[in-house]
């Protein structure tokens, strides 16, 4: 099923989409529609162009691609489902995700997997292609954030500046030649070792099939793991002991 959104606002375009039978739709010439696919459970999305503002939020099972960039707060508070967005995505991607994955192509801005948590069965995934912005990670409680900065000379920062602040769950990886970004008080950085990059090895071929990528281009630099520094008070804050 296609529906052409070119003239429609954001609400009547959800209407469509939320009433439509077909489980299997392609939303063309979509133009910053915002809230696209919220809470939605059982259908799987191909949007053509640029979506609005909290594409996915609250997305329960669907699955979402976008072929093209992604505006902020895509995958706002995502219970369950999948996110790959060709492009590039604004800031806050991610925001409170509890489970399921958000796969980018390019970059993502400021924010992304800010307060990310997991829970039992819920561990949600974040990959992103190229390079993040400001506060990746910031207050994250669970999860895994892997950032990749294809493109990127061995030189570059990948991650702008506070990356991990208040961290107190979960795990980020950057594929770095070396890391020249300052990390706060709350996080530990080490270089990843076999048995760390096997957890996330699953991640990576999924990124390489989606975007054709090839492994081997993945492969030439080391990978650095941040995990919550154990001793840094945010833990106390947010975890009963």
């Amino acid at each position: 099923m296609v529906i052409d959104s070119k003239n429609l606002d954001f609400q009547e375009l959800n209407r469509r989409i939320k009433t439509c039978e077909s489980l299997d739709i392609t939303v063309s010439g979509c133009l910053g529609q915002r809230f696209l696919a919220a809470g939605l459970k059982d259908k799987n999305i191909t949007i053509e162009g640029t979506p609005g503002n909290a594409l996915g939020a609250y997305l329960h099972g669907a699955n979402l691609t976008v072929i093209g960039n992604a505006q902020d707060a895509t995958g706002d508070t995502m219970n369950d489902g999948s996110i790959v967005v060709y492009g590039s995505t604004g800031d806050t991607c991610g925001y409170a995700m509890r489970g399921g994955s958000i796969y980018i192509r390019g970059n993502a801005g400021y924010r992304a997997g800010i307060h990310m948590k997991a829970y039992h069965d819920k561990f949600p995934v974040m990959v992103i292609g190229g390079k993040a912005g400001s506060f990746l990670g910031e207050y994250q409680a669970g999860g895994v954030i892997i950032v990749l900065g294809l493109g990127s000379a061995e030189n570059e920062n990948i991650v702008s500046n506070f990356c991990g602040t208040g961290m107190h769950g979960g795990t980020i990886y950057i594929r770095a030649k070396t890391l020249n970004a300052k990390f706060p008080p709350q996080v530990r950085v080490r270089e990843a070792e076999k048995e760390d990059l096997a957890k996330i090895n699953t991640y990576i071929d999924k990124f390489c099939m989606l975007f054709s990528v090839p492994r081997n281009t993945i492969d030439d630099r080391p990978f650095w793991v941040l995990t919550p520094n154990t001793d840094n008070p945010y833990k106390q804050l947010y975890v009963q002991n």
